[in-house]
């Protein structure tokens, strides 16, 4: 058992906290810096899981990324695809899904694809989640080599 952050190996107690409260195996100190996300950003849980489940399949992405306008929960910034967790998909109003069709179209003016993603989904099919996700990164790298 080790932090998937910074490799150190964990004792029973730090495995078990971080794993009871986030689903990801932290040291002490990174489980600390992700509580204190969710605290301060209000970030979703299930950002966390995914942030490290891409990062254990090799990914390099940002968690609460500024992107000048409003934080996005995971940005890859080297395909320019932003990723935003659905907390409360199922209660979405008129006013908020125009909101986040307005919020994809800036995005995507600017160059950034935005996809959303239930978090029952990640939740419940993390690593197939993961997978999808490296398939439309692959699928944004080859747009990208076409367009260069």
């Amino acid at each position: 058992m080790t932090c998937v952050e910074c490799k150190k190996e964990l004792g029973y107690l730090d495995h078990k906290n971080a794993i009871d409260s986030l689903g990801v195996e932290l040291c002490s100190h990174h489980h600390g810096l992700m509580l204190e996300l969710i605290r301060k950003k209000k970030t979703p849980l299930e950002a966390i899981q995914l942030y490290y489940g891409l990062k254990e399949a090799g990914i390099q992405g940002m968690l609460e990324w500024w992107d000048g306008k409003k934080s996005i929960d995971i940005a890859i910034s080297r395909v320019k695809l932003n990723i935003e967790i659905d907390s409360e998909y199922d209660k979405l109003t008129e006013d908020q899904a125009i909101n986040q069709l307005e919020e994809a179209m800036h995005s995507f003016k600017n160059g950034f694809t935005t996809i959303r993603i239930p978090h029952i989904l990640i939740r419940n099919y993390l690593n197939e989640t993961v997978q999808n996700i490296i398939g439309i990164i692959e699928g944004l790298k080859a747009n990208i080599k076409v367009i260069n």
